[in-house]
């Protein structure tokens, strides 16, 4: 089992569908990675060698930031815009949705599961 970045990718797949496992590199990404490492499209992880798996970690590691580094990255980021107190920031603070959905319905996803209001009945 190959390990790049932290992440164990799985073995009987395609090499540009088990790059994409990776937090951070997309189908795009992963394409871009293979044609610069000089490895075929329709290649698996259990046939690369070991040295184009090294290639590859190294490709990574100079070119994209993946995993922890964007993870904290994005973290920060959100924690900037909440300490500045911006529209967003307190959006995010309050835990809605942050780019303009509607909160009348939906956004439960964001919202949490619903809670019931007390004193309110259903009339039949």
């Amino acid at each position: 089992m190959a390990r790049i970045a932290g992440v164990n990718i799985p073995t009987q797949k395609r090499v540009i569908i088990a790059l994409t496992y990776i937090h951070g590199i997309g189908p795009k990404k992963a394409k871009d990675i293979a044609t610069k490492v000089g490895i075929p499209l329709d290649r698996r992880v259990s046939q690369l060698t070991d040295a184009e798996v090294v290639r590859i970690r190294e490709v990574i590691d100079q070119d994209y930031q993946v995993e922890g580094d964007l993870r904290r990255e994005v973290a920060m980021n959100i924690k900037r815009l909440m300490d500045l107190g911006c529209y967003r920031g307190l959006r995010h603070r309050k835990g809605l949705p942050v780019r303009g959905q509607r909160t009348h319905t939906n956004a439960r996803t964001r919202k949490g599961p619903a809670k019931a209001i007390a004193g309110k009945k259903k009339t039949a």
